[in-house]
């Protein structure tokens, strides 16, 4: 369990409603069509109908959905034009976009280990060849493992004492 830490602790006294980061970001991919997008972008897909078609949705949800994700910043439009044919919009993740990925690695890795046995998907090292995990890890690269995970309220402008 991720332990809430000062202010936190009572959970009566405050609300996350409105302000918490999870909730905000699932308003922004909150959707599978988001998150498919999302994939296909990072798998190097960049073109309308082929985000329509590798993800089996009408192209009015796939339009809805990549206006959303322009939107909130994790593709961007770029103009090309095939010789002969009216120019066009392809969609690339942006910088935000590519920070968004390991949420969608870690999806891809709860899915596989959790929901089906038949997938011979997995996440790999291309340098060396070995499987490849999301893990989280403190600044100092320990890694942080569920039960020593807190959640704390940082004041504006006033920067934490790092201790040994």
């Amino acid at each position: 369990m991720t332990v809430l830490q000062g202010p936190l602790v009572d959970r009566d006294a405050w609300s996350a409603v409105g302000k918490c980061p999870i909730e905000k970001t699932m308003a922004v991919i909150g959707t599978k069509s988001a998150m498919l997008i999302l994939r296909e972008a990072y798998y190097g897909t960049t073109r309308f109908d082929d985000f329509a078609r590798r993800m089996g949705i009408t192209k009015a949800a796939t339009a809805a959905r990549l206006a959303e994700l322009v939107d909130a910043g994790l593709l961007t439009r770029q103009p090309y034009r095939e010789p002969g044919q009216r120019v066009r919009d392809e969609y690339v993740l942006t910088e935000a976009g590519t920070d968004l990925m390991p949420v969608v690695w870690s999806m891809f890795e709860w899915g596989r280990r959790h929901l089906s046995n038949d997938s011979r998907l997995r996440l790999t090292h291309l340098d060396c060849g070995a499987d490849a995990t999301v893990e989280i890890r403190c600044a100092k690269g320990h890694l942080v493992p569920p039960a020593e995970l807190g959640v704390e309220i940082r004041r504006k402008g006033n920067p934490t004492v790092a201790t040994e």
